[in-house]
């Protein structure tokens, strides 16, 4: 029998999303939680994520007056994902999401953590039956970081510190946009004010991801010292009797072994890092994730452990794809969203379009492996330059900086030629197919549509289009002189396939029979989005959920008003 060090009731593996909900849960069922959390921050990919939460029917939806239904979600489920999901999107394990969305956005609002909708912001294949216009995600409200007392600087820092503001993701179209409407340009300004106020307070706002992540931490801190052990890895499950009864966790580089009596959640994240893993697993996505700009902890060694239990997996060859230029430098971030707006075009090594541009960045990110476009082409004008380029702060509009422009050297990250065919010449592809397929894209985009691939038909290509461009916000022709040319990669923000897990977010093995005592949620499971990408947050929805569910199932209490069945103890 082991020698226990410490004792909880559920130990719990990373501090994102998934964690932080399940020791909140945990707590609030009278269970003694432990997160253990290997970086020497709390938040995960959660906190450096947008931190939107895509549940379709949740409380604000229906607050708001928004029409929505669980049949309506299960009817998208089945249209976008179908029978391609595996295991990991089974019916049951969808019915769950669903039921139990709901309610976790019931219970954190009930404990205090602050949340408003997305508007607008639409599904990610809106024309889908059970797809919804209005939007299914919601995000945290800003919120004053010198409320966690101590903790205040261990929080994964907010995604908005890139753009400089206090800004709530569904505020950056605006931010991004903000000349080119009068609505843009209305949330710009209070986003702007905001932040000048933050400033004036020398007051650290937390927004994105890192919003929803300190609102829980300070619900946690309000009972006590909040139940988490930064810098402290688990480096090992511990089983008795074909049970997981605890763990073996590294802290501070002593080695302690942590009874759970009622389980052990994994919440550590996926192996985006992890380049022999991403080797091994990858299929027809190679990659060795090298443009990977998950979390750091994202290095899969508490997954491998599950598997060394023998569970099971699933969508190991996955990520939450993101095309991206990776042009180091702030006045040109805007370039990379050329995929989204008018006057820029994807193109592959011969010169041809491949996919619509403006889709989901995960279906952009397949389809660029599908094509054998990796990395592919973002072709745009100057037009897209003087209208969108406009570094970290948009106040400051100013041209490409002359040092980002390739002078033939080939160190350069962007090629510029004075007409197409002078570009096609630079970056090495068919002149005569480079100039075709800019003169059809030009004359259909004139016009405001694509047949060619659909760009701009749906409302979520206009969701994160121009809304002051004419006829079409999601696409423009590339017509004024000089034009541009940047290599895009398929990037990602992590992995999403790993351990199959039930309704209950209980590890399976390989005969789909339960591991007891071992629960998991976010990337280290195979996600019940399967292999596409619903809405914004989707990924973050998928962690929380399933980290709630599984606190409430270890608890013993009921959880998913439809679906609930009698715990297994």
């Amino acid at each position: 029998m082991t020698d226990w060090d410490e004792s909880v009731d559920l130990l719990i593996a990373g501090s994102g999303g998934g964690g932080m909900v399940a020791a909140l849960a945990a707590l609030d069922a009278g269970l003694t939680p432990l997160i253990v959390e290997k970086q020497g921050l709390v938040g995960g990919s959660t906190g450096l994520s947008g931190g939107m939460i895509w549940l379709p029917d949740n409380p604000l939806m229906r607050a708001a007056g928004i029409a929505d239904s669980r049949e309506q979600g299960l009817a998208y489920f089945e249209a976008v994902v179908g029978d391609e999901g595996g295991p990991g999107s089974s019916p049951a394990r969808r019915e769950m999401f669903l039921a139990a969305g709901s309610e976790m956005i019931d219970f954190l609002q009930r404990k205090g953590v602050g949340l408003v909708r997305c508007p607008g912001w639409t599904d990610y294949y809106p024309n889908h039956p059970g797809g919804n216009v209005a939007g299914r995600a919601v995000e945290g409200v800003p919120f004053d970081a010198a409320a966690l007392g101590a903790w205040s600087d261990k929080v994964q820092p907010s995604m908005a510190k890139n753009y400089g503001f206090v800004l709530a993701t569904n505020e950056l179209r605006s931010v991004q946009y903000f000349n080119r409407s009068v609505r843009a340009f209305a949330v710009a300004t209070k986003v702007f004010a905001r932040t000048a106020l933050a400033r004036v307070r020398r007051r650290e706002v937390l927004t994105n991801g890192a919003s929803v992540i300190g609102q829980i931490l300070g619900v946690l801190k309000s009972s006590g010292p909040p139940p988490i052990w930064l810098d402290s890895a688990l480096a090992d499950l511990i089983v008795e009797d074909g049970r997981v009864v605890g763990a073996r966790v590294v802290r501070d580089g002593t080695e302690l072994d942590v009874r759970a009596r009622k389980g052990v959640l994994l919440a550590a994240g996926g192996f985006g890092h992890n380049a022999e893993m991403r080797r091994r697993y990858s299929g027809t996505q190679p990659n060795e994730g090298k443009w990977s700009i998950a979390n750091a902890g994202d290095t899969g060694e508490v997954l491998q452990t599950a598997m060394d239990l023998g569970a099971r997996t699933d969508l190991l060859d996955e990520a939450w794809w993101l095309p991206m230029a990776f042009i180091n430098d702030p006045v040109a971030v805007s370039i990379g969203s050329g995929r989204q707006r008018p006057g820029a075009i994807y193109v592959d090594g011969t010169g041809r379009r491949f996919c619509n541009e403006s889709n989901s960045y995960v279906e952009v990110g397949k389809a660029m492996y599908a094509n054998a476009a990796v990395p592919c082409w973002q072709i745009f004008d100057e037009g897209y330059l003087r209208r969108y380029v406009s570094g970290a702060n948009p106040l400051k509009k100013r041209r490409l900086p002359e040092s980002l422009i390739d002078p033939g050297t080939g160190k350069g990250p962007v090629k510029r030629g004075a007409t197409i065919a002078e570009l096609a010449g630079q970056i090495g592809v068919p002149a005569d197919e480079l100039v075709r397929t800019v003169a059809r894209f030009n004359e259909f985009a004139a016009r405001g549509s694509d047949p060619d691939f659909g760009r701009g038909q749906s409302a979520y290509n206009a969701c994160l289009g121009d809304p002051g461009y004419r006829p079409n916000a999601a696409l423009g022709p590339l017509e004024r002189a000089p034009f541009y040319a940047t290599r895009v990669f398929p990037g990602d923000v992590g992995t999403c396939g790993g351990l199959v897990t039930d309704e209950f977010a209980r590890v399976l093995d390989q005969q789909d029979g339960v591991i007891d005592g071992l629960y998991a949620t976010g990337n280290i499971t195979a996600t019940v989005m399967g292999r596409r990408y619903l809405g914004a947050g989707g990924s973050i929805a998928n962690t929380m959920v399933f980290g709630y569910v599984a606190a409430l199932h270890a608890a013993g209490r009921p959880v998913g008003r439809k679906v609930n069945r009698p715990a297994v103890r």
